[in-house]
Order: C-alpha cells, then structure tokens, then sequence
C-alpha cells in the first residue's frame, strides 16, 4: 500500500511526462494542465492505497481516459454549441432558454413576421418531441448534462450508475437527435 508521500512522490515525478502527454494531444496548455489535475485527482481518490509500483499503469490509464473525456466532451459541446449558436440571446440573462427564441434561417430573430413565428414555434416543438421521444436514461443523462451542465461524475451519482454509463447515454442521446432533427430538416 502506498503511503501519502509515496504517493506524493510518484505524482511529482509522474507530472512532466503527464502534461507533455496530454499537451501533445491536445496542442493545449490550459487543456492539457486540467486533464493532468483530473488524473492526479483521480489516482489519488480512487487508488491511493495501492501498492507504489502499481500507479504507473493506473495513472497512464486515468491519463489516456481523462483525454479521451477531454475530446468527447469537446465534440459533443461544439455540436450541440452549433445547434443552439443560431439561437439569439435575450441579453446576459442565465434564465434565458436557448429554446425560446430560436432565429430563423434568414437571420432575422422571431417577433415581427407570423410566418417566422410560426416556422420558429415548429422547429421548437419538434426539438423537444424528439427529446422526449428519447428512452428515459437518454433524456435523463442528456438533459443534466447539456442543460443543467452537470460534469460526468454528477450526473451519475444523480442517476445511480457509472460514469461510463453516463457517457454512453449522453453519446446515443446525442446521435439520435442528430438524426432525427436532421431528417425532419432542421440543419445542424
């Protein structure tokens, strides 16, 4: 079992080859130094009391996952960022929903032309009929992490299951409505 200062002692050797790691995969530095601190994090949690010469592997491992966390997070934000990036905001308000005033392909923002209205109110309701057509764990992990914005670890001890678990929902989630507001011709 590795003592607290052995422990401390593998991470300070352990952390320049760590950040160069991440630093090359994601040409990164503020990236690459928030998945090192994740890992670190994560090694000590979670295995701080295995023996010394285990945490290699185990580090390298929690590395190569925090990074891969890094990319999928990173895709799924820019999709669903380019989703809703046509949507105009109502001033720096937080309460505002994203999906209240959605903007037309034109550019010019709801309100003036019963047509756009119309058009707007339709693309609403078929973006949350397809939310809501999604299988309950889909729509449960998509909606606390996309719109409540809670990080993987929360929204599964919320849910009662695995942060890999959370990930394959939020992955499906994402795909699925992808599809399907794409098939009803709402561009991404």
């Amino acid at each position: 079992m590795a003592h607290p200062k052995e422990l401390d002692h593998f991470l300070a050797a352990v952390e320049g080859r760590a950040f160069k790691t991440a630093r090359y995969a994601t040409r990164n530095d503020d990236a690459a130094l928030d998945i090192v601190q994740e890992a670190m994090i994560k090694l000590a949690q979670r295995y701080g009391d295995r023996p010394v010469e285990e945490l290699g592997p185990l580090f390298m491992r929690i590395l190569n996952n925090c990074t891969n966390d890094y990319f999928r997070r990173n895709k799924v934000r820019s999709f669903w960022v380019t989703l809703f990036s046509a949507l105009p905001g109502q001033g720096d308000d937080d309460s505002d929903d994203p999906l209240e005033s959605l903007q037309v392909e034109d550019g010019s923002a709801a309100g003036g032309n019963p047509e756009q209205q119309l058009e707007q109110a339709q693309i609403l309701k078929a973006i949350e009929g397809e939310i809501e057509k999604l299988p309950a764990r889909q729509r449960q992990a998509f909606l606390m992490r996309y719109w409540e914005e809670l990080d993987v670890a929360e929204t599964a001890a919320v849910m009662g299951c695995s942060e890999g678990s959370v990930k394959t929902h939020c992955s499906r989630a994402t795909h699925t409505l992808s599809a399907a507001l794409l098939a009803k011709g709402i561009k991404l």
